[in-house]
């Protein structure tokens, strides 16, 4: 049998490509506007040294790993329609890791370089999960419920991804609406824009346009009002990015991570949010493999999640903090007639883009409000599909789920009101601190503040094991919900979850066979877990005297 050809590029490739260049290229910005929230400057040594050509790097490995993978299959089967499964940076783990490793650290620390480092620490733990998980995945998929790890991933979308960019697009309507409206017709409303033009591309344009045609006014505008000049772009910064494009080869960052690593009670921390990261990603890594193989490109499910693995951990070694994986919408692709050629021209364009430097010119000249509609939509995206996705009847184990996550959301809030009033006062205001200390029944507007710093803390375990929990009892599993329970109260004792110390207005873990930081207020989750052993205690009875009943029923019978 002669095999059909497969070309190296087909046309409809360059369709395929700029779809996936655009989605890498807005990953790209986000990640120079939130190491400025981490002190790493977009002119910074951090960034353009290490951050950007370590993504650059794992980008292109994964990309041409997963066009080699595509040619091969082609000629296995025989077939010249087969498309490579898309990859790039993780966007929720790009978000989590900032806001709940990098962001905390510098707050704390005022030092980039360590908040840097911890970046580097939970990406090299999600890469050897993932890695690691490849063999394990099935079993992983098997023992837990869909609904516990989509209902954590939901929560996180909600909270941290689509209502920050919500907030920023009314922050900045001029800016962001008009992309936004672009990105809701082409995700929800399917609209097909002229020349086969990708919407993401679509939105981006036109925002930039938008930007500099304010910009423009404000120039000449003599004395323009306040609201023109906030949504006008800063020409220095292009000066500045001109300046700084350059030459940047990749340069490995193992003696960072290793010092990082030397320092467990840096980053022990940060387990309960690594190690929920790294499942999910797991588990979204074989959906979206499953995905492919229902368009019909069947791919070995251990080498591809391996090799997604194996990027993320070569991203960590060469200093990007920000894993990458397997996209959702393989079908997408397929269906625009992308073969394997776009994925190459993907890994290659955006390795250009990171090792010039050309990142930094692109975040002065493109806004982020251009964009972030797109990284919003995910968010929605990621919180429907965490009900589409599950048995209808498990649809309250997914809410169930939510409800840590939006404390999460809630207390950072609040943590940030606290320190902003404590800065502006010049240290006169109360922290939290004082206040629990004073009454740990305290209340903000009807909420208990103890009882928010308590759900919150390792809230993506705490979602998992509440969700199972209920998923469990819906399907009229009791021992499967005793069996979380007492995982629950493991996490609880350990300190993973609902313990926290609380120094001023700065919280942290407290782990079980750790001391707490001179003169914090500690509280150690005993009576959490307490609380999930005397589930464990009624599931366990009530499913005995359930088992019981149904024996006797069949007897009768």
């Amino acid at each position: 049998m002669t095999n059909s050809p497969y070309p190296l590029f087909v046309k409809r490739d360059l369709d395929g490509f700029f779809g996936l260049l655009i989605d890498n290229l807005v990953q790209l910005l986000l990640i120079v506007f939130f190491c400025e929230l981490c002190g790493i400057s977009r002119q910074s040594e951090l960034l353009l040294h290490y951050i950007l050509p370590g993504a650059a790097l794992s980008i292109l490995v994964g990309n041409v790993f997963y066009a080699w993978q595509a040619h091969r299959l082609a000629r296995r089967e025989n077939r010249s329609d087969v498309t490579a499964l898309p990859y790039g940076i993780n966007t929720p783990s790009l978000l989590v890791y900032v806001f709940f490793v990098m962001k905390p650290v510098f707050d704390r620390t005022g030092d980039e370089q360590l908040a840097w480092q911890m970046g580097l620490v939970a990406c090299l733990g999600s890469g050897l999960i993932e890695f690691f998980g490849a063999f394990v995945a099935e079993g992983i998929r098997r023992s837990t419920p869909r609904a516990a790890l989509l209902s954590t991933l939901a929560g996180i979308a909600i909270g941290f991804i689509s209502m920050t960019f919500a907030l920023q697009i009314f922050q900045r309507p001029l800016l962001a609406m008009l992309p936004a409206a672009v990105v809701l017709m082409t995700l929800f409303g399917r609209a097909r824009f002229p020349l086969g033009l990708p919407g993401g591309l679509v939105a981006v344009v036109l925002g930039t346009a938008v930007a500099w045609l304010l910009t423009g006014i404000d120039y000449f505008y003599e004395n323009s009002p306040g609201w023109l000049a906030a949504n006008a772009m800063n020409v220095s910064d292009i000066r500045q990015s001109l300046h700084d494009t350059g030459w940047y080869r990749p340069r490995f960052a193992g003696d960072a991570l290793w010092s990082a690593l030397s320092e467990p009670e840096q980053w022990q921390g940060f387990l309960s949010v690594i190690v929920p990261m790294g499942l999910f990603n797991i588990i979204g890594g074989m959906q979206n493999i499953e995905s492919a193989e229902a368009a019909g490109d069947r791919y070995d499910t251990r080498s591809s999640m391996a090799v997604n693995g194996a990027g993320t951990v070569l991203a960590a070694l060469f200093g990007s903090c920000f894993p990458t994986t397997i996209y959702i919408g393989h079908p997408g692709w397929k269906g625009l007639g992308a073969r394997a050629g776009y994925s190459t021209l993907n890994g290659l364009a955006i390795t250009a883009v990171c090792l010039t430097g050309t990142v930094s010119l692109l975040s002065s000249v493109v806004p982020l409000e251009a964009g972030i509609a797109i990284v919003l939509c995910i968010g929605i995206i990621i919180t429907a599909q965490a009900f589409q996705a599950t048995p209808k009847a498990h649809a309250p184990a997914v809410a169930i789920g939510l409800f840590p996550a939006i404390a999460a959301w809630g207390a950072t809030v609040m943590m940030g009101a606290f320190e902003t009033i404590r800065m502006a006062t010049q240290s006169a205001a109360p922290t939290m601190q004082k206040l629990l200390t004073a009454n740990v029944d305290v209340e903000i507007n009807g909420f208990l503040v103890h009882g928010m710093l308590t759900i919150e803390r390792g809230y993506i375990l705490t979602c998992m094991a509440l969700s199972a929990i209920t998923a469990s009892l819906i399907d009229g599993k009791f021992a499967a919900a005793t069996f979380w329970s007492i995982v629950g109260a493991g996490f609880a004792a350990i300190g993973l979850t609902h313990a926290y110390q609380l120094s001023g207005n700065s919280v942290d873990f407290l782990f079980l066979f750790s001391e707490p930081t001179d003169e914090a207020l500690a509280y150690r989750a005993w009576n959490v877990a307490i609380g999930y052993l005397s589930f464990a205690a009624m599931f366990a009875t009530f499913g005995r005297f359930a088992s019981r009943d149904a024996a006797s029923e069949r007897l009768e019978d």
